[in-house]
């Protein structure tokens, strides 16, 4: 049986008098993808907001359970939760693109060295080993190309290997295939499955045909609230959240 590796415990964010979440209770579960939906202001980015420390919660707590441990995030500084192995991916890719896939994934390992000198000093074959995360996202043949000539959907990849090069334990992603034809999203989705073997994934998604094909979890997101909680199959048909949410057809490009 899973073990939880994240529990947000009633979360409640008010902006200047608008309640973007109400009372948010959501267990995450160790090696799962677990997918946040909902119409357009449902809350669903600033739920990932609140799990990295962008945004403060009025009310709640955040807690996260690595190795048996547990640690309260709410407070904390975005860098310090980066370093505890919670790492976040933003919809649109931030590769350097006059850099060589290579080089962008040298710089994102958490050795403590400047851009400079992680530029042109030589990895260790500790180093070396993790930048070869890139065959998991089939990118390795590609390691010499420079990010301006990599296809949109590479781009996404490179960024997620970025993230996982620094072993997180969790990765939070906002609609990773926002922009992508229906090869691209479903090599995404192929990708994601064998990274949670790994270590968490948390997405952001409107497109439902991508949440079909790989959720373990989905959380359903309403005017703040939690609307319903389960398998893809127990979301799809149920009578409240089709009426919500999936009978305006999902929504699938809007954004939160």
């Amino acid at each position: 049986m899973a073990n939880k590796i994240l529990s947000l415990e009633n979360i409640s964010v008010v902006f200047d008098g608008f309640k973007a979440l109400t009372d948010v209770n959501i267990n995450v579960m160790e090696n799962t993808i677990h997918f946040f939906i909902g119409p357009n202001g449902a809350g669903k980015t600033t739920l990932l907001d609140i799990i990295c420390g962008k945004t403060k919660p009025t009310n709640g707590k955040v807690k996260y359970f690595p190795d048996g441990k547990e640690i309260t995030l709410t407070g904390m500084k975005e860098y310090l939760i980066v370093g505890l192995g919670i790492g976040r991916k933003f919809q649109v890719p931030s590769v350097f693109t006059n850099l060589t896939v290579y080089e962008n994934m040298e710089l994102s390992l958490k050795n403590g060295k400047g851009v400079i000198s992680s530029i042109f000093s030589k990895p260790t074959e500790e180093e070396k080993e993790r930048i070869d995360e890139l065959d998991m996202v089939d990118l390795l043949d590609k390691k010499e190309y420079k990010g301006i000539n990599l296809a949109h959907g590479e781009k996404q990849w490179l960024e997620i290997a970025m993230l996982l090069v620094q072993k997180p334990k969790v990765i939070l992603l906002d609609e990773p295939v926002a922009g992508m034809g229906k090869p691209e999203t479903y090599k995404t989705g192929e990708i994601l499955k064998q990274i949670k073997n790994e270590c968490t994934v948390v997405i952001v998604e409107h497109d439902m045909e991508f949440v079909k094909m790989i959720a373990d979890m989905v959380t359903v997101m309403h005017e703040g609230k939690v609307l319903m909680e389960g398998d893809i199959d127990s979301i799809l048909g149920d009578e409240t959240v089709q009426k919500v949410y999936l009978g305006r057809g999902g929504e699938r490009n809007a954004e939160d």
